[in-house]
């Protein structure tokens, strides 16, 4: 039987594939217009989960779409909780079907709350144009303040 070299050995032993892409703090701040103070502050909000390489950390695809959906959940108006819950989800199942099913709810229940705020919107600019209508009104009828 004969020895292997240490390099051979490490051909040998390495993927056939590429390692996947993996991304430093600051290319992540750079893409999402973030700033790195921002990602680890998701990070230990336990939104994200880089490896650590040292003190460095090494964000992969996973947290790369995470940091999309996050902002997307924050687009829509969800709390950092609930955006949590719905990526546990995901972690937890593997499956898209609870993490959609909860996403529906989640949607649901935030369109309720945009419908009532609109409504409650549009009270008080009726409100306020009233308002503005009685002020005209009595600027009108008042000849002036009577200062000279």
């Amino acid at each position: 039987m004969t020895a292997r070299s240490p390099s051979t050995f490490r051909i040998a032993a390495m993927p056939s594939h590429p390692d996947p892409a993996t991304f430093t703090i600051s290319e992540l701040a750079q893409e999402f217009a973030l700033t790195t103070r921002t990602i680890r502050f998701y990070e230990d909000e336990g939104l994200l989960a880089p490896r650590r390489a040292g003190q460095a950390r090494i964000y992969g695809e996973r947290e790369r779409v995470r940091i999309k959906l996050i902002l997307r959940g924050k687009r829509l108006g969800l709390s950092l909780t609930e955006i949590r819950e719905l990526l546990d989800l995901y972690d937890v199942s593997r499956s898209e079907r609870p993490q959609l099913m909860k996403f529906l709810e989640v949607l649901a229940a935030r369109r309720a709350m945009l419908k009532q705020q609109r409504e409650d919107i549009a009270i008080v600019l009726s409100e306020i144009e009233a308002l503005e209508r009685q002020c005209r009104k009595r600027l009108r009828r008042s000849p002036g303040d009577g200062a000279a």
